[in-house]
């Protein structure tokens, strides 16, 4: 269950659109917090605060901050204007939001019939984590696209969680950020994957859109049991809405899980469980016995899927010089080179769909 502490805010570490890092004093010492603006005010040094401090006390690797409940002696100003979407339903941070397709959006007329992507290629992936390597490999091959990120709401609900999001829509990387499901906090706030992904092309302009959980994820070593089946469904929302789905594999080398070395099992289970539609899937020409064992487990999704081999030479260089910092499960480029490589590959595959 939830864990709570009191705390007085001693310092503000860092901010980025929509979070707020910061030192909070607590019985115990002091801790890391993150306090959402837009939920909670912007708390500052000397504010006593409310913490919810479960992450924190569980050591979670993405999640490790205390996260501000509340700042009880300044509370924000009530919100104002349109919106009757509410994300994180009956939970005592519900937040109401103008969604792209409600009859109050200016969108609304545009998304209200709107029923294809026009051939827009869309990349699904498992983790957050994809993102950035997937924009490399594009960006790599094709510089100007425009690009929006479709964020589901099986990992973090706030998208101001994401300091990567943050950067990548600062140097133009991401046109814009939709958030789906119960995550909020996108540029543009939306139902379903479906109507996700109908924003990304007809509000945002997309060429391509990625789609992805928030960062953070939750797996239990089983078949079934982890949050990456919706990259499964994914692939079936872009097929439906005539999007031209691919599916970038999860591949690591460095992964200390079986099940997760070389090919994952999330990718075999979402891709060729879930998804019954079909997609085009790059697999990377990764050197050696490790390439070579990608390549076999990869087959199984041959059935419904178009495997596409992709060549990953120069790409190590583009993402070397990613502009945000490229981590997975806490490894680096050089500490799990495989995932980084297959994310680009699978960018570089994209970047070649769009003529």
């Amino acid at each position: 269950m939830i864990r709570w502490r009191m705390g007085e805010v001693t310092r503000i570490r860092r901010e980025w659109p929509g979070a707020v890092e910061l030192d909070v004093a607590v019985p115990e010492g002091e801790c890391r917090a993150l306090a959402y603006p837009p939920l909670v005010g912007r708390p500052e040094p000397g504010d006593e605060v409310l913490l919810n401090t479960t992450a924190l006390a569980m050591g979670l690797g993405t999640g490790g901050y205390a996260m501000v409940v509340a700042v009880p002696n300044r509370l924000p100003e009530d919100p104002t204007g349109p919106g009757h979407l509410v994300k994180a339903r009956y939970t005592p941070l519900q937040a109401t939001v103008l969604g792209a397709d409600e009859q109050d959006s200016p969108y609304h007329e545009l998304l209200r019939e709107a029923d294809s992507l026009d051939g827009m290629p869309v990349v699904v992936a498992d983790l957050h984590s994809a993102l950035a390597p997937i924009l490399c490999g594009l960006y790599a091959a094709r510089p100007g696209v425009r690009v929006a990120y479709v964020m589901l709401d099986g990992g973090a609900l706030p998208a101001w969680f994401s300091m990567s999001c943050a950067k990548l829509r600062e140097i133009g990387w991401l046109s814009g950020v939709v958030t789906v499901g119960q995550a909020f906090g996108g540029d543009v706030e939306a139902v379903t994957t479906h109507t996700g992904l109908l924003a990304a092309r007809h509000v945002l302009e997309a060429d391509v859109a990625i789609v992805t959980q928030g960062p953070g994820n939750l797996g239990t070593g089983t078949r079934w049991g982890f949050s990456g089946v919706s990259a499964g469904e994914a692939v079936n929302a872009a097929a439906v809405l005539r999007g031209r789905p691919v599916a970038a594999l999860r591949v690591s080398e460095g992964d200390k899980r079986e099940r997760h070395v070389g090919v994952s099992h999330h990718s075999l289970t979402a891709y060729g469980r879930v998804a019954l539609a079909p997609a085009q899937v790059p697999v990377p020409e990764l050197p050696g016995a490790f390439g070579e064992r990608v390549r076999d487990q990869a087959e199984m999704l041959a059935v419904r899927h178009e495997l596409v081999a992709v060549p990953v030479e120069g790409l190590h260089e583009a993402l070397s010089a990613a502009p945000v910092r490229l981590s997975t499960m806490g490894r680096g480029l050089e500490e799990d080179l495989a995932y980084f490589l297959t994310s680009a590959a699978a960018g570089r595959h994209t970047a070649g769909l769009l003529g």
